[in-house]
Parts: structure tokens; sequence; C-alpha cells
């Protein structure tokens, strides 16, 4: 756990309600609209709960004035993980604020559901916003992260200006956020943009094929001892590693390019521990490149890097 000091300026979202829209989520965020406003002087408290490490901040004013990390217990089932969420918040047991938390998964009403048990062991329904509700005696609102850092890159990042939005995360597994007519888009069901459930070759998905996870398992079975060695082997001209590599990366080449025509994307931001090392983007953007014209857009790197997060987290707390 560590701790630093830090000013980080945002914008900060209200999600109304709206008559007609569909149906409301138990996070206060309607499935299609959502609106902005400057925030206020109170505190709030930004939970981002990866498949790896877990991040908790404190936010007073729009200013990050305290955060700590710890290891995600991924493993050891959601009641365990919701003690682990209040644990790295406990120091601030004296601040009277709301939380916000983004979390993998699938979320509707509150509750979770785990798609891939890598990433999170036995998570159906799990009502997250209660438990930790009930735990740190606080109102809890959660919402799925790929979404949160998606809206945070909207508001201050990479999206900013672009009505027509898409952020790809690429790391432990794969996750996405989209905003259309300049709204973050948010399903009834909860599955909104699960860019890493869509099938992709041999009814793979893509998950599987391009995740950090899936590139780790692969390199291991190549001799290397994780998905960066891998990533170094290929740069280095190690066959094997660039074939692999290049595999996983024309599978979400192809995906994106879907959506560009489908949904009328004009940029992609990418993100995450993959998706940010240095040549993956530009990989990227050479596969979409080999397609025909009508299916290239902007693709450009995330700007708020392991924030993205916590500021969507932020953001969703300060909601109404």
């Amino acid at each position: 756990m560590y701790y630093q000091f830090n000013v980080i300026r945002w914008l900060v979202v209200v999600f109304p309600s709206k008559k007609g829209a569909g149906s409301r989520h138990d996070l206060g965020v309607n499935s299609n609209t959502s609106s902005i406003q400057e925030p206020g002087g109170r505190e709030v408290i930004a939970l981002d709960v990866g498949g790896t490490r877990s991040r908790a901040a404190l936010v007073r004013g729009g200013e990050i004035v305290w955060r700590a990390d710890a290891s995600t217990p991924a493993q050891a089932g959601p009641q365990a993980m919701t003690d682990a969420m209040a644990a790295l918040i406990h120091p601030l047991a004296g601040q009277p604020a709301c939380i916000g938390v983004a979390i993998a998964g699938q979320v509707v009403n509150g509750c979770v559901t785990a798609h891939n048990a890598g990433l999170l062991r036995s998570w159906t329904d799990f009502p997250l916003t209660r438990a930790l509700s009930e735990r740190t005696g606080r109102q809890v609102r959660v919402l799925n992260d790929a979404r949160a850092a998606a809206w945070a890159e909207h508001l201050r990042g990479a999206g900013r200006g672009c009505s027509e939005f898409l952020f790809v995360t690429v790391s432990t597994g794969v996750g996405a956020g989209l905003v259309l007519d300049g709204r973050l888009h948010l399903a009834a069901n909860g599955m909104d943009a699960e860019l890493g459930e869509a099938l992709a070759a041999d009814g793979q998905t893509l998950e599987a094929i391009a995740s950090g996870t899936a590139m780790g398992e692969q390199a291991v079975r190549l001799g290397h001892r994780d998905a960066r060695a891998l990533f170094d082997a290929a740069d280095a001209g190690d066959a094997g590693a660039e074939r692999v590599v290049r595999d996983g990366i024309r599978a979400l080449a192809l995906k994106l390019a879907d959506l560009s025509v489908m949904l009328g994307i004009q940029r992609t931001a990418v993100g995450g521990g993959v998706g940010l090392r240095p040549g993956y983007v530009e990989r990227l953007r050479e596969e979409l490149h080999r397609l025909p014209r009508l299916y290239q857009h902007e693709i450009i790197r995330a700007e708020l890097g392991a924030d993205a997060g916590l500021h969507g987290a932020a953001a969703l707390a300060h909601g109404p």
C-alpha cells in the first residue's frame, strides 16, 4: 500500500433519469443518458477493482488528495473481496464520503456477475452495492470498470470533443466502454460494449485470444516467462512470439473495424497494461490499415493511464 498526494482536476458527472429512456440502474445511471456538472467541495471515495490490483483514492473538490493500492484477492470470492475493499479504504474511516466503485464484470442494479472466472471467481449477481454499503456504512454506487474509464477519458482524456467514442482496455482481460452522441451508453442488462465476450476466430472469445492473460498462457507454452517477455521476444524478432502477438492484435483490430461501421465510431482510445505498452497501438493501427478504408478510424493511446477507473468512479460517486 502506498500514499501519494497529487492534484488532478476533472469534470464530474451527474446521471439523471429521463422518462421513457429505459431501466434506471441502482447506481443512478440511466441506460442512455448522462450530464455533466462541476464538482462541489464534498469528498468522495473512488475504488478501481481490477483482476490483479485494487486502487483507492480520496477526492476532495475535484482533487485526489490520498491514494492507496493492494493486490486483489480475485480468487477468494466476492465476500472476501468486499472485505478487502473495505480494508483498503479503512484509513478513510473518519471521512464522511460516499463511494464510487469501478469493477470488472457485468453490473446490473448494483449486482456484479463475472463472466471470466480468471478475473473474479464465484461472482454471480453478487449485491456489491449493498454488501459494501453494509460493510462501510456509506452510500455506494457501482459501475463496470471499462465503462467508468471510458466516461473519464471522454470527459478529460483521449475522448474529449468526440461524440462517438470507444475506449478499449487490454490488460488481464479485454473490456470496453462506449460513448454515443456524447453520452455514456449503458444497456439495461449490463452487457453493453462487452468486447472481451465477442466471438472471434474458431468460436473463441476475443478475451481468449487478445488479453494479457491469454498471451501470458501462450508465452509460457513458448518458453517465455509472461506476456511482457512475449512482447519483448516479438520485438526482438522471435517468430513464434511475433505470431501470438500479431494474432491477438489482429483479432482486436477486426472487432474495432466491425464497431466502426456499425456504430460510426470516430475515435478509439486504447488503455490497459498491455494496450499502453510501447508499440501496441502502432501495431493495432497497422492491422486496421490493412482493411478497406471504410473500416478505418482514429486509434490513439488513452491519456489517463492507470487513473482512468478512479476518475470514472469518482464521477460516479458524485452522482445524485
